[in-house]
């Protein structure tokens, strides 16, 4: 079964720490991710650009509004995803454990509910 993994933080205090801390994080996260996808567990994953470039996208009563900004204004930011296989939760739960943010920030996981493909 497929997991995602939203790995949030906050951006804010990331981009405060001393350089040195910053690429010892990346060099966390290029390990993992080299770990990860030797395992046969990685499906996908990448990180996201900063919250302030996200765009809201809603439609009410057949009109389109998009904002600026994310979603919600919060402490941690989603900042990327591991879209990874586990053949339960539990095992999901122990991938997200290993990923760095999960040290300083927090990780969701959720079931991705697969949809048939569409067929057209």
């Amino acid at each position: 079964m497929k997991y995602l993994c939203l790995i949030y933080s906050d951006e804010s205090a990331f981009a405060n720490l001393p350089k040195a801390e910053i690429e010892r994080i990346m060099s966390d996260y290029r390990a993992f991710s080299a770990d990860i996808k030797s395992s046969g567990r990685f499906v996908d994953g990448n990180r996201l650009e900063s919250a302030d470039t996200a765009t809201v996208v809603r439609v009410r009563g057949g009109k389109l509004s998009a904002s600026d900004g994310p979603y919600a204004e919060t402490k941690e930011q989603l900042g990327g995803y591991y879209l990874v296989e586990a053949k339960d939760l539990n095992e999901a739960i122990q991938i997200a454990s290993r990923i760095p943010g999960a040290s300083y920030g927090a990780i969701e996981v959720r079931p991705v509910a697969e949809m048939a493909p569409v067929r057209g």
